[in-house]
């Protein structure tokens, strides 16, 4: 994704001849179908992650969900520096070439984890590693030398950070929450989701095609500013506000009894906590929210308004802050090789996927939505703090040393 970032510095001096000129936009829109392709495959195996994971492996729960997803990050985050280094140094086709065989072979992994007999659910976890690492195919850009601010890039490390932990936390916790919170079956929990995961790209493409416009009239800082603070509204919305309890799956019922659990016991580990549970024998697929996650007994459910609600405030504020960051990321580096950093800023975003995921299961899980919604907002508000304090470092490297005016 550092691609979308990446922008071609040029000397005032050097003069590009127009042969080099149109190689130059033939590759830029080689890779741009190369993201395009990428992350259509991305989007449509998301949301069904959960329902696939539930089919080839009854002993999986929501949270090793996390532990799944976040295995796509791991792979990205190690990827993404080698290959940064690997561009730059190297034709830009050889990283690009490889990254493609390896995503290739680690999704024909994915589609045959069904096979073995058992631990599915570590091959499973094993083929989202390899698809992360393969998916590295973007940061491939060269640029001229120059300085560049070094405390202004870690700032925007840690705000993209920031921005890619909370879509991770919304794209993971999607499809188990629909289905606790609505009752809906795996096959219905895919198809929605995948109809309003739809609707926010186009939503998506429509933003990016306005904050061009917007970012010359504003600027990228408040830009970014804005789009934090409409997250921030989108998941505040998500937490649960009314007094109707969710439908509980009976199957998850013992001996006429409902588990429960003390505060305390909630922060246990899953592996303490979670009890050995079998899918009945029976051909019908239970619904609702499992009876095991004690917060189902007491939190409201959150309906299905709040939920398309914030889906579209999220859709909304997330790819602006998401090409904010790279735009600015990518003129604080100004003429410089920026394979390398746009690797770190990848693999700065792939922590974010690391430990969003797992973070937003495990809260989920035991906690409850009330716990993992109201945790994210506190965490978009310190994030708008720290862009408050390091909002004037945010000025492109040929503002910082007089060359164009601010």
């Amino acid at each position: 994704h550092a691609l979308l970032g990446s922008k071609i510095f040029c000397n005032r001096d050097i003069v590009e001849t127009q042969q080099h000129y149109r190689s130059r936009w033939r590759s830029i829109r080689i890779l741009y179908l190369t993201m395009f392709l990428s992350s259509v495959g991305f989007s449509i195996v998301i949301m069904s992650i959960w329902p696939y994971l539930q089919k080839i492996d009854a002993t999986a729960d929501a949270s090793f969900l996390g532990w799944i997803i976040a295995a796509y990050s791991v792979g990205q985050m190690v990827a993404s520096p080698l290959f940064g280094m690997w561009s730059n140094y190297r034709p830009r086709g050889e990283p690009l070439a490889v990254s493609i065989t390896i995503s290739v072979a680690a999704n024909c992994l994915y589609a045959y984890v069904h096979l073995p007999t058992s631990h599915n659910k570590y091959y499973m976890l094993v083929a989202r590693a390899l698809v992360g690492f393969g998916a590295e195919n973007d940061d491939v850009v060269q640029a001229t030398q120059g300085n560049i601010d070094h405390i202004a890039v870690v700032e925007t490390n840690i705000l993209f950070f920031v921005i890619l932990f909370i879509f991770a936390v919304f794209e993971t916790i999607a499809t188990p929450l629909t289905m606790d919170m609505y009752s809906w079956t795996r096959k219905e929990a895919v198809f929605y989701n995948g109809i309003i995961l739809g609707a926010i790209g186009i939503e998506s493409v429509i933003v990016f095609m306005a904050v061009k416009i917007l970012s010359k009239k504003t600027g990228e800082r408040a830009l970014l500013y804005g789009g934090l603070l409409i997250v921030l509204v989108g998941f505040f919305i998500l937490l649960p506000w009314v007094n109707k309890l969710p439908s509980i799956q009976w199957e998850d019922l013992k001996n006429n009894s409902i588990p429960r659990t003390t505060f305390s016991e909630r922060f246990l580990p899953f592996w303490i906590l979670q009890t050995q549970q079998q899918p009945p024998n029976s051909t019908v697929e239970p619904t609702g929210c499992p009876a095991v996650q004690s917060w189902c007994l007491d939190t409201p459910v959150i309906h299905l308004a709040q939920y398309i609600t914030s889906d579209i405030l999220i859709g909304l504020g997330y790819p602006v802050c998401n090409v904010m960051s790279y735009t600015l990321y990518s003129k604080i580096l100004g003429p410089k090789p920026q394979g390398v950093y746009m690797g770190w800023l990848t693999a700065s975003g792939s922590g974010a996927r690391i430990f969003g995921p797992v973070f937003v299961t495990q809260i989920y899980t035991h906690l409850g939505p009330r716990w993992s919604f109201s945790l994210i907002c506190g965490i978009v508000v310190l994030s708008l703090l720290l862009l408050e304090v390091v909002y004037k470092r945010l000025i492109a490297f040929s503002i910082r040393y007089g060359r164009l005016p601010e």
